[in-house]
């Protein structure tokens, strides 16, 4: 049988970045921490972190996160079913995976009141679209929103919609930089504004229009300091058109190339056996998100 206090360490080192925080988190000194650890390793006969910094799950150690993950949600269905084994009436905590501009527009509304009637606290990692699913893969979240389609083992992949970008900037960056019209290779000779290394949307972009390799660039890992740099006139970037429609009808934002949209899949993963929370989480977001995505293209 497992020791779940063990395997709780795990989680909360990987989770919480290190066995410092971790421990504040359970309540222990990180000698504690760093022996449960150790004492797990000996009965599963290997390693379960990389130590790094952060600390990264073994392959077997990912192998035990998602089983803690999914343990975690089935023990809330449990609870539900026996009040009696409840402790302490604290609300569910879960960890989900978020690309950063779904975080800036339309997550908030879309589960707020689910969270409210179902008593549940948002832990949020924000990654880019691109990469989020890593997080799963490394049993460090029970679900994702990411660009990816295809799920890894144990879990589901649900199509959520899309995220309609358009490529902006502002007037004065227009004016000084493309002062004979907006073409490709004015765009690939300007300075753009990226999310970060992962983010490949300005790369797809420039490729529809016939511009390959590299071009010169701005990176800012932050969705609302995206937008602040394009009004700014640093650079032109690709920004969801649901984030600034004021904006856009004030002229503080200009579209490049009118009517030159990409569309962003946006993928929901959830473990397959996650009990009863994430899917009536799924059937909620499922419900929710034709608001304010488009339908993805087949």
């Amino acid at each position: 049988m497992f020791d779940y206090k063990l395997l709780s360490a795990l989680a909360a080192v990987v989770e919480q970045g290190g066995f410092e925080r971790a421990a504040q988190l359970l309540g222990l000194s990180q000698s504690a921490v760093s022996q449960r650890i150790k004492l797990l390793e000996a009965r599963v006969g290997q390693p379960v972190l990389v130590r790094a910094t952060p600390p990264a799950p073994t392959e077997v150690g990912t192998r035990l996160l998602n089983h803690v993950q999914q343990v975690r949600l089935l023990e809330r269905d449990l609870q539900r079913q026996v009040p009696a084994l409840e402790e302490g009436g604290m609300p569910e905590r879960l960890r989900i995976a978020l690309n950063a501009d779904s975080l800036a527009t339309w997550w908030a509304v879309a589960v707020a009141d689910f969270c409210a009637e179902q008593r549940v606290l948002m832990e949020l990692v924000v990654e880019d679209q691109e990469v989020g699913l890593k997080r799963m893969r490394a049993g460090e979240v029970a679900a994702c929103v990411c660009g990816a389609e295809r799920p890894v083992a144990g879990a589901r992949s649900l199509p959520l919609g899309a995220m309609r970008y358009r490529a902006l900037a502002s007037p004065a960056f227009i004016a000084r930089h493309f002062s004979s019209g907006v073409t490709a290779q004015a765009l690939a000779r300007s300075p753009a504004i990226v999310f970060g290394p992962d983010d490949s949307l300005q790369h797809r972009y420039l490729a529809t229009l016939g511009v390959e390799g590299g071009f010169v660039h701005h990176l800012c890992p932050s969705s609302e300091g995206f937008v602040r740099m394009t009004e700014g006139g640093l650079g032109w970037g690709l920004v969801p058109e649901q984030q600034v429609s004021a904006q856009l009808a004030r002229g503080v934002l200009r579209e490049l190339i009118p009517d030159r949209p990409i569309d962003v899949p946006l993928y929901w993963h959830h473990w397959r056996h996650g009990g009863e929370l994430l899917g009536l989480l799924t059937d909620h977001l499922l419900g929710a998100v034709g608001r304010w995505l488009v339908p993805l293209q087949r």
